[in-house]
């Protein structure tokens, strides 16, 4: 291996976000990484929003009409605050800190997510993993796993989906994932072993980090490729740094995500439009909510292209 290859190995690609109101008229702000035009997927990681810490009373906190999901899995898991969470399997559940709530919506589901009166500070992330094309149309699903937090040398984990540390997850996916909250001290260093046949990315929370060595500030996210054993997390802050580690092989097929929904053409994204605005049963009812479900926003009018990453040379 030359220098330049060292070095491009080395390389952490920083993800800025961009503010995106979420779920219609009673929108809340959230702050999007994940996807961007320079990378759709880390793993099959495809979607990244983080919010908070929002006081409710000047939020209006988290208020999201039933709408459907195709072709992925959700991902809940807070920082503070808690969600009610209701879905056409009939799953009625909370969202709470340390705990993970994982739904899929393979051919179709539909849900809300509401936070719950006694909520003061809304503050967490909302994850979306593509599902593979052989599994895109599996059957609707909901688990929740709240993980023991780990003690390692300079830091807390939370390890909520694969393995870290020795910790494995028992929540099932359809491809390897890594997902676990990792709470670093003030002005220390861990180093985790990691799968170097995934790439990752780190988001940052709270404090200022650095991973392997390159800068990240609050809200921005740390891309590394494939090819490396460890990770390096340095909190630079005089207080604990709160950071969400993401990871997984390398997603190699191309897909068309549009609204709520991913698919690998196109026209799955008018059928399911199509399904969703006649209300089929392809994405059941919810029931508890106050309320209408959200319409569907209108097509764009050229076609989607489907997108991967680019290339990693």
């Amino acid at each position: 291996m030359d220098h330049t290859e060292v070095e491009a190995e080395a390389h952490v690609e920083v993800l800025t976000s961009r503010d995106v109101p979420l779920g219609g008229p009673r929108a809340m702000t959230v702050r999007r990484t994940l996807p961007q035009r320079s990378r759709t997927l880390i793993g099959a990681w495809c979607f990244a929003d983080h919010y908070g810490p929002d006081r409710v009373e000047d939020s209006g906190g988290m208020d999201v009409a039933p709408h459907p999901h195709t072709g992925l899995q959700t991902v809940s898991w807070l920082f503070s605050g808690e969600i009610e969470h209701r879905d056409s399997l009939g799953t009625q559940a909370f969202v709470r800190p340390g705990e993970l709530n994982l739904m899929t919506g393979g051919h179709g589901i539909s849900h809300t997510e509401v936070s719950t009166p006694g909520t003061t500070v809304l503050h967490g992330v909302q994850l979306w993993v593509a599902l593979p094309d052989e599994h895109r149309h599996a059957p609707r699903d909901f688990q929740h796993h709240a993980p023991e937090q780990l003690r390692v040398d300079g830091a807390r984990l939370r390890v909520f989906l694969g393995t870290l540390v020795g910790d494995t997850s028992p929540v099932r996916t359809f491809t390897p994932l890594l997902g676990a909250e990792v709470l670093i001290d003030a002005g220390a260093t861990v180093t985790l072993d990691v799968d170097p046949g995934f790439e990752h990315g780190l988001l940052v929370d709270e404090g200022d980090v650095r991973l392997d060595g390159t800068p990240l500030r609050p809200a921005e996210l740390g891309y590394a490729a494939p090819g490396r054993a460890t990770l390096t997390l340095t909190n630079v802050s005089e207080h604990p740094a709160r950071t969400v580690l993401l990871g997984g092989p390398p997603f190699e097929e191309k897909i068309v995500m549009w609204w709520n929904f991913i698919g690998r053409r196109h026209q799955d994204i008018v059928e399911a439009r199509e399904d969703w605005e006649r209300a089929s049963d392809r994405f059941g009812t919810v029931d508890g909510y106050p309320g209408d479900r959200l319409p569907a926003p209108a097509l764009p009018n050229a076609v989607i292209t489907p997108r991967k990453n680019p290339s990693r040379h």
